[in-house]
């Protein structure tokens, strides 16, 4: 049997769209006499639909997607994810489901029976598990059909894969939506090798690529077989036709390795495909000269092309030379347009409309942060002006700490390194020069000590060295502080960045969506109170 793996870029809510995506696949995969294609989780729909769910002519538009389809699939058999709706019973909508296609004829329907209720998933929330699980025979070929969830058993009881391989499956097939973040790919392969060897059955495991809101989706579809080798992969990042003869089974591949570039390519694709499903095409950015916007303006610039980015410089008398100097360097090396607008007017003339309210007073984070809400209603008056998206350029570790501005720095559409810590950014900035094979982003901007400079002699208050990862392990790792203590941070750290951390949380609720790239980011995944008063830890 020839079988393909369909890696595509669906969009939530278009099923107009997906549905000709998926012909053109299955039209691609006759030509070149696939006798079975395997779509992503949820195609026609897109992935996560999340409360579009409830909406019924969404439900009854994705039915007549997939009858669409199966008018498409003659001389082919064809594996698609959909929305199977339950309307006798509105406690949930009904199952998140697998359709098995053979020419022209629907003649089987697997539903997915673990549903996930971590972090970003919620599909219990809209779905119903699988009553029962069933084997499929395809041109002579006993086939089991999974759904994402059903392959990561680890955590619960029902083992899908092995009940499968027992009822008879000689192939196992699952198709996905499994967003990206850092290590994943690792994790996925072991995933894969135990499941395979431990069940003696090869699996065909087809993934999603692509951005939707805060998720990125790589791709990098896997054939295993019995043995736990791998025998095809997709490509990274980006659409894919995997053609795979099953007589090939035991010729064996190195599968790809996870690296850094991955982390950049992903919040690459995560921008672009933010911009292009929502509607904008150009992008604006103040340009500060420290690294934080340096690497958004290199990420977007790659994701967009350099005449779709403007990069805005807002000095004011706190601005030092080498901060000027440094955005416009990088703004001339990415060939991005430039413009250069200082807030001095607008703050000695904000400053004077609150001299009554705050006479007698000494200057503080008042007129500082009127500097960064000033930068954040220019680059909102472009935005309006010329139908550019805004991009908010702070990182984690800021984010965290609530080293941010409400209504001025953390202003924007999109925040393209939400989801990085301060080391990473460095990181991910020495990397991308290191790529280009030359300085891009300027080295002063990555050597030099960071600072707001919103006052005088002004620099950020932390040592982001030792900050930096200890934030790391508070959000992501969700260590106590006993554990954190024990790994050999400070006591006064570690109480102290419990506190920051807690009290920012008002901030973060009101952030600018970010993109997923870490296994909990502060997002849809995050789900934390803002009045907390546990005393103990978050």
């Amino acid at each position: 049997m020839k079988i393909a793996l369909a890696q595509i870029n669906t969009s939530v809510g278009d099923i107009e769209g997906n549905t000709s995506k998926i012909i053109s696949y299955i039209e691609k995969s006759v030509s070149l006499g696939v006798d079975l294609v395997a779509f992503p989780e949820l195609s026609i729909t897109g992935y996560p639909p999340l409360d579009l769910l409830y909406n019924q002519e969404f439900i009854d538009e994705n039915i007549k997607a997939l009858n669409k389809i199966i008018e498409n699939t003659e001389n082919i058999s064809l594996i698609i994810g959909f929305v199977d709706g339950n309307y006798e019973n509105k406690l949930r909508v009904g199952y998140n489901a697998a359709a098995l296609i053979q020419n022209k004829r629907l003649i089987g329907i697997q539903h997915k029976t673990l549903l996930p209720t971590y972090d970003v998933f919620d599909e219990a929330r809209y779905f119903y598990p699988a009553k029962e699980l069933n084997v499929f025979d395809i041109n002579g070929v006993k086939i089991g059909l999974q759904i994402c969830e059903d392959l990561w058993d680890n955590d619960y009881d029902k083992k899908i894969t092995k009940i499968l391989k027992e009822k008879g499956a000689e192939f196992i097939f699952n198709i996905n939506a499994s967003p990206f973040y850092k290590n994943k790919s690792i994790e996925r392969q072991e995933l894969l090798i135990r499941q395979a060897k431990s069940n003696n059955i090869p699996i065909f495991y087809v993934n999603q690529v692509g951005a939707q809101d805060e998720l990125v989706f790589d791709g990098n579809s896997l054939i295993v077989n019995s043995n736990g080798k791998f025998v095809a992969e997709g490509k990274k990042f980006e659409e894919d036709l995997i053609v795979f003869d099953a007589n090939n089974l035991n010729k064996e591949i190195e599968a790809s390795k996870y690296n850094d570039k991955d982390l950049f390519d992903a919040l690459v694709l995560g921008t672009r495909d933010y911009f292009r499903k929502s509607g904008f095409s150009k992008a604006v950015l103040g340009l500060s000269g420290g690294i934080d916007s340096s690497l958004t303006a290199v990420i977007v610039t790659e994701s967009l092309g350099k005449e779709n980015v403007i990069g805005v410089s807002m000095p004011s008398h706190y601005s030092s030379q080498h901060s000027k100097d440094d955005a416009k360097e990088l703004a001339e090396k990415l060939g991005i347009k430039y413009l250069v607008i200082p807030i001095e007017q607008a703050f000695i003339s904000m400053k004077e409309t609150m001299k009554n309210e705050f006479s007698g007073l000494k200057e503080n984070i008042a007129e500082e942060n009127l500097q960064a809400r000033i930068r954040g209603n220019i680059l909102m008056a472009l935005s309006n002006k010329f139908n550019y998206l805004v991009l908010s350029t702070g990182n984690k570790t800021e984010l965290a700490l609530g080293y941010c501005t409400l209504y001025g720095d953390m202003s924007g559409g999109l925040a393209v390194i939400s989801d990085l810590s301060k080391t990473e950014v460095y990181n991910l900035s020495r990397l991308y020069n290191k790529i280009r094979n030359k300085e891009i982003i300027p080295r002063s901007s990555i050597e030099k000590i960071p600072s707001a400079e919103l006052k005088e002699n002004q620099f950020d208050p932390f040592d982001y060295g030792r900050i930096s990862p200890l934030v790391d392990e508070i959000v992501e790792n969700r260590k106590s502080k006993e554990e954190l203590f024990k790994l050999g941070y400070k006591e006064d750290d570690i109480n102290d960045i419990f506190k920051k951390i807690k009290n920012a949380e008002y901030k973060r609720k009101q952030a600018t969506p970010g993109i997923k790239v870490t296994k909990k980011a502060f997002g849809i995944g995050r789900r934390m109170p803002i009045v907390n008063n546990f005393q103990k830890g978050l």
